[in-house]
């Protein structure tokens, strides 16, 4: 098997008695390649040190987290734009808005969510998006700045058959993560109207565990039991989903 992972957090301190061993367990389960979005300055150095101790497994992006866009944001873009122009990333993520702990910083929410996708084109970078309670507010400012050189994930969708439409008209993907096992989530009832080239797989480790594993710690070895799931909704066979996910991701992060 060759799973990938687009979007896990394993430099975060959840792992930090572990983590080698949970990263052994998602190769060992066919989760060959872990994407790392990034949050902020604050974990910046966690995440380059866990990509360069598995250089062929964990790859990681650069970007600043809509919930880490504070007072000093500018000092936080200053830094992402600087790693931008040494290279090395695979994409800019997670960006996006995100107005369901504080609206405070609403404004600067979606300024810096304006000139990250700016810095994609510029570069030619992929971008993974966090929205929540934002959908209308992110794909606004995202359908604004599309250009052919603007591609990217919905991290972590969650959202409506329309909303779906919405986000593959301007030619972005979905990512698929643990609320798909969710019993009344509804999710796996629009991915199942949703064509399989519109979705790669993820897991938000530590966060949004698939079951039966919910409620505990997520991991990106876990990322099979949201395949299985995806199967089941899709009606087609595991090698089936896991090729075709694999398909997006590689040619999404030209991995």
């Amino acid at each position: 098997m060759n799973l990938i992972d687009t979007h896990t957090h394993l430099y975060l301190e959840q792992f930090s008695e572990d983590r080698d061993i949970i990263i052994q367990n998602a190769i060992n389960q066919g989760v060959n390649r872990m994407l790392l979005p990034a949050i902020d300055s604050t974990t910046f150095d966690s995440m380059t040190s866990l990509s360069e101790k598995y250089p062929d497994n964990c790859f990681p992006m650069i970007g600043l987290h809509p919930t880490s866009v504070k007072d000093n944001y500018e000092e936080e873009l200053t830094l992402v734009e600087n790693e931008l122009s040494k290279g090395g990333y695979i994409g800019i993520g997670e960006i996006g808005i995100d107005l369901y702990w504080d609206k405070t910083h609403a404004e600067e929410q979606k300024d810096a969510l304006t000139r990250q996708l700016r810095w994609a084109k510029k570069h030619k970078l992929p971008v993974a998006i966090h929205t929540r309670d934002s959908f209308n507010e992110v794909y606004n400012i995202v359908k604004n700045e599309k250009t052919d050189d603007l591609i990217g994930v919905f991290h972590c969708f969650t959202g409506s058959l329309s909303e779906a439409y919405r986000i593959m008209d301007i030619g972005f993907s979905m990512g698929i993560g643990g609320i798909v096992t969710f019993k009344n989530a509804g999710l796996a009832e629009v991915v199942s109207s949703l064509p399989i080239e519109s979705m790669v797989l993820e897991t938000d480790a530590p966060f949004l565990t698939p079951a039966p594993h919910r409620g505990k710690r997520n991991e990106s070895s876990y990322l099979n039991f949201i395949a299985m799931k995806m199967a089941e909704v899709l009606g087609m066979d595991m090698m089936s989903i896991i090729e075709n996910t694999t398909n997006n991701a590689t040619k999404l992060f030209k991995l």
